[in-house]
C-alpha cells in the first residue's frame, strides 16, 4: 500500500490490519497503546521527509556550540525556512530503520530521542517506551515498523480532516474491542458538524468580516474533532480568518494525538492542547473565549473530584447546586 490516497476507510482498515501482528502479546482493547503512537509517529516522519537531510546537516554544524536551544533554529530548516513548529535531527527515519531489525528498539528510541522537546513531550503520554521494549521481546516490532513504512501519511496525501476520521475510525474500534462506548473518546462527525453549524451560523456576519479573529476552546476535547471542525467552517467561509483553538483533556492517548495534530497542522503561538482534568486542573484559568463547545464524558461519575471540588466556595464563580456525582458532564 505504497499512496495511501484519501480514502479514510482504506486507511484505517489497513492500519487495523497491523495490530493483527499484536495478537499474543497484546489483546485487542490493548492495541490502541501501539497504533495510535505509531500513526503519529508515521505521519510526522512523512511531514519531516524532504527536509530531513538539511536538518540534519545543521544540526551538526551547531553540535556543541555556543547555542543552548537549537530547537527554533532546526525547526525553521524542517520548514524549509519558515518555522515549522517541530524537527527530528536523528539520521534515522522509516526507511532507515527497516534497513537493521536486528537493533529496532535501541534505534527507533533513537530515532525518537531526536525529535524537537514539543513533540518528545507528547510521545511521553504516550508512554510509547514501554511498548518499544514489550514489542521487541516479542519479536513483534520490526513487523509493525515495517509495515508502517509502506502507508504515506503526509498531509498533501492525507489531509487533517482525513487523517482526524482515521484516528476516530480506530478509536471506536478500539472501544469496541473493550466493550467501550466510543463516545467517551470522541463524537461522529456528522453530529460535531451540526453542532459547529448550530453555534457559527448565528455569526457568520461577523465571521465573514475581512480581518476577524476567533477563538474556540473545547474543554474535553478529546482527539480534538470539534476544534478542528469549527476550524474548518470558519475557513470555508472566510479564508482570511484567523482561529485559535484551545483543548484540554485528561486522557493521555487523546491528548497526545489532539497535540500532535495541532502541531502538524501549523498553529504555533497561541493556540494549544493542554494536557489535565478540566474539573480540578483547569489549564486556561480566566481566559475567555468567544466559542465553546464539547462533548463531555456523559454518565461518567466525577467521585475522584469531588473531595477537592466540594472544598471551593464556588465552582468558577458558580455557587448553585452542582450536578449528581454519578454525571461529569
Amino acid at each position: 500500500m505504497k499512496e495511501a490516497g484519501n480514502n479514510f476507510q482504506e486507511l484505517a482498515n489497513f492500519i487495523w490490519s497491523v495490530a493483527d501482528l499484536l495478537r499474543g502479546p497484546y489483546r485487542p482493547p490493548q492495541y490502541e497503546r501501539v497504533m495510535l503512537p505509531m500513526t503519529v509517529l508515521r505521519r510526522f516522519d512523512c511531514v519531516l521527509e524532504s527536509t530531513k537531510a538539511e536538518v540534519v546537516k545543521r544540526f551538526h554544524q551547531l553540535e556543541g556550540g555556543k547555542v543552548r536551544n537549537i530547537d527554533p533554529i532546526l525547526n525553521k530548516v524542517a520548514g524549509g525556512g519558515e518555522d515549522l513548529g517541530f524537527h527530528n535531527h536523528s539520521e534515522l527515519d522509516f526507511r532507515r530503520l527497516k534497513g537493521d531489525p536486528d537493533h529496532m528498539g535501541r534505534h527507533l528510541t533513537r530515532y525518537m530521542d531526536g525529535f524537537s522537546e514539543n513533540v518528545r513531550k507528547i510521545f511521553e503520554r504516550f508512554e510509547f517506551d514501554k511498548e518499544i521494549e514489550k514489542l521487541e521481546e516479542a519479536n513483534r516490532l520490526y513487523l509493525v515498523v515495517a509495515k508502517f513504512a509502506e502507508i504515506d501519511l503526509h498531509p498533501g496525501r492525507v489531509d487533517n480532516i482525513t487523517m482526524g476520521l482515521i484516528f476516530e475510525d480506530l478509536i471506536r474500534r478500539f472501544n469496541e474491542a473493550a466493550n467501550e462506548t466510543a463516545g467517551d473518546h470522541f463524537t461522529p462527525r456528522e453530529v460535531i458538524r451540526l453542532m459547529v453549524n448550530l453555534l457559527l451560523e448565528p455569526d457568520s456576519h461577523m465571521l465573514t468580516t475581512e480581518g476577524v479573529i476567533a477563538t474556540v476552546c473545547d474543554p474535553a476535547c478529546g482527539t480534538g474533532g470539534m476544534l478542528s471542525e469549527a476550524q474548518n467552517w470558519i475557513r470555508q467561509h472566510n479564508e482570511g480568518a484567523r482561529v485559535l483553538v484551545y483543548g484540554q483533556d485528561y486522557n493521555p492517548r487523546s491528548y497526545a494525538v489532539a497535540a500532535s495534530d495541532l502541531l502538524i497542522k501549523g498553529h504555533k503561538g497561541n493556540s494549544r492542547i493542554e494536557f489535565g482534568n478540566t474539573l480540578t486542573d483547569d489549564k486556561f484559568p480566566g481566559e475567555r473565549f468567544d466559542y465553546l463547545l464539547a462533548n463531555p464524558p456523559f454518565g461518567v461519575d466525577w467521585k475522584a473530584e469531588q473531595k477537592e471540588i466540594s472544598k471551593r466556595s464556588s465552582f468558577r464563580g458558580y455557587t448553585g447546586k452542582l450536578p449528581r456525582v454519578n454525571d461529569g458532564a
